[in-house]
């Protein structure tokens, strides 16, 4: 057997030993996120299980955890990982506010909004003012309390992961088979909880595969596991937290709302292009 050979089904074998602890210790706090309270505890212990997992596999195989791309990198890309994110979901927001299938708050919106974030007095006297108040500590201190469990799964899918995929398949292949198990490893909880579930299932899919096209092209370019932890941390606080709060719903236009709508499957199905195409121009 050549040494490349043998190189490439080691790194088949490290793949499969990772993907089967995922697995094993997912399931476990999936029931639970299902069946036990408070499920906020487990899905924060979920949101480990990657990296857990990535350590017991580099054990396994006797490689140590400083392997993993620890360094902060360039400062570009830990910049771009944070502001391409909010651009999306912000380009997003737009579309849905222009083609009506949500509307800006109104001020009792808002002033409801400054309650949760304790600025009724700001509220109460500029709507506008609160407005960007709550963006700003939201897009700061909550997106750093984000990057807590969002450092879990990235340890995993873009520190450990993909570096391994890297081994033996393309950039393109890489970011499609990363992808589809990042977004399977989702769908038990889509499944439990949604709505539209055929629907929902085939947006988030779209969703985080074309996420993984980004985040595997800014993981690679910087050398670290950092952008990958800050633009997952980024685009779930803005997706969940920011605009859906700043949008009036529109009854019958709710599927083309929030990370499972159409409208966001839409837009970061263009970005995933544009950054694919920039990774094979750039032979990434």
């Amino acid at each position: 057997m050549s040494e490349k050979v043998f190189e490439l089904k080691e790194a088949w074998k490290t793949i499969f030993i990772f993907l089967a602890i995922v697995t094993i210790m997912s399931t476990i706090f999936h029931y639970a996120i299902v069946n036990l309270y408070p499920s906020s505890i487990y899905i924060g212990a979920l949101m480990w299980c990657p990296a857990i997992a990535a350590i017991i596999t580099l054990k396994f195989k006797g490689r140590s955890i400083s392997s993993l791309n620890w360094d902060w990198g360039n400062w570009e890309y830990i910049r771009l990982s944070y502001f391409v994110p909010a651009f999306y979901v912000l380009i997003t927001y737009i579309l849905i506010w222009l083609f009506g299938f949500g509307g800006l708050p109104n001020a009792e919106q808002i002033l409801e909004w400054a309650n949760e974030l304790g600025l009724v007095g700001i509220g109460a006297l500029s709507p506008t003012v609160c407005v960007i108040v709550g963006i700003i500590l939201i897009g700061t201190v909550g997106v750093i309390r984000a990057m807590a469990t969002t450092l879990g799964e990235e340890i995993g899918w873009r520190g450990f992961f993909i570096y391994e995929l890297r081994k033996v398949l393309s950039f393109t292949g890489v970011s499609l088979f990363s992808g589809i198990v990042w977004a399977s490893w989702h769908w038990p909880l889509i499944v439990y909880y949604g709505g539209n579930i055929a629907l929902e299932l085939t947006t988030f899919l779209i969703v985080i595969i074309s996420m993984s096209f980004i985040m595997t092209y800014y993981t690679f370019k910087a050398n670290s596991l950092w952008p990958a932890v800050i633009f997952h941390a980024v685009s779930n606080v803005y997706i969940q937290k920011i605009f859906p709060a700043l949008t009036s719903k529109i009854e019958g236009s709710e599927h083309w709302l929030g990370e499972y709508g159409i409208m966001f499957a839409v837009v970061t199905f263009l970005f995933g292009i544009y950054f694919w195409r920039k990774a094979k121009k750039e032979k990434l």
